[in-house]
């Protein structure tokens, strides 16, 4: 077996801001399921990897940005189980000097310290990735190769972050989730029960990920998307979250990254600061890791003079 089947621990959160709402919350530390393949890539890579291996596939391809969880995640996947890995990178003027872009760029370093072998792509070409045109073209560049979507999301994702809950995790009221591609939040809502609601918070702007949703959820309706708490977008902060960020963690000893999870800790505390749940409403709350690209973000953050993330 590659990646073992585990269950995170979960902490109570004792933050200074919802000290007094008789409202609690839990996180469930899927963060800390490994040092590299951390959170939700953890689970959507576990299924893949046992396919690759039942098609008998030497070789990972998958796609992401230059400071995607993702890319990086496969990239120490693919190392530690024997793959080759492709990382199909959006932005082909990165391709110009490599060498410097590397010592510049903390995602792209660890993954090609990981054996990752770089397709950079023009970001018009890019938005064909998913075209049988498009994928023939890897083909006859790289051979043959297991194809992991952006994201990671497809049918074995979905198995796999149907894992995150456990029976033991029944007695929550409200189970939060931030929400990239929609195929975590749609395992979690795969394996809630009856009594559960379930509230995702999306990191991009948009409406479409109701229909993405929905093409992988089974049977439960007891979800909705709150898009209150972007922050302007995919990779978008503010130093009101970054703030917001250093005080969870110097108060919880719990980091956040923050294009996923920060955002959906922020827009929780924020609902429960307005009363939109019930006295007596036990939360609990996936941190889906992501922590890896705290570091380019810090990069960027530098550049604009705003407060570094601390983790």
């Amino acid at each position: 077996m590659f990646l073992e089947t585990k269950n995170s621990r979960i902490q109570k959160v004792n933050f200074s801001e919802i000290e007094n709402t008789q409202v609690s919350v839990f996180i469930k530390r899927e963060d800390e399921l490994h040092p590299f393949i951390s959170g939700n890539k953890y689970r959507k890579l576990k299924y893949n990897l046992e396919e690759a291996v039942r098609l008998k596939k030497g070789t990972l391809l998958t796609f992401g940005g230059a400071y995607s969880n993702h890319i990086a995640a496969t990239a120490a996947a693919g190392f530690e189980h024997n793959f080759k890995t492709i990382g199909v990178i959006r932005g082909d003027e990165l391709a110009t000097n490599l060498d410097f872009i590397l010592n510049k760029n903390p995602t792209l370093k660890f993954a090609s310290e990981h054996n990752m072998q770089f397709h950079f792509v023009s970001r018009k070409a890019y938005r064909n990735k998913t075209t049988p045109e498009f994928i023939a073209d890897l083909k006859e560049k790289f051979g043959d190769f297991y194809l992991v979507p952006e994201g990671g999301t497809n049918k074995f994702a979905i198995q796999g972050c149907e894992e995150i809950l456990t029976e033991a995790d029944d007695q929550y009221h409200v189970i939060c989730s931030s929400v990239g591609t929609g195929g975590t939040i749609s395992g979690i809502i795969n394996a809630t029960k009856k009594h559960q609601k379930v509230i995702g918070f999306p990191a991009l702007k948009g409406d479409f990920l109701q229909n993405e949703i929905k093409k992988w959820v089974t049977k439960n309706k007891n979800w909705s998307l709150n898009t209150n708490y972007h922050f302007g977008g995919y990779a978008k902060v503010s130093e009101e979250l970054i703030t917001f960020i250093n005080k969870f963690k110097q108060e919880t000893k719990i980091p956040l990254d923050p294009v996923y999870t920060g955002k959906m800790i922020f827009g929780l505390v924020t609902l429960i600061k307005k009363g939109y749940f019930e006295k007596g409403t036990k939360i609990l709350a996936i941190h889906t890791g992501g922590l890896q690209g705290i570091d380019g973000m810090n990069l960027v953050l530098k550049k604009k003079k705003l407060p570094l993330i601390k983790y």
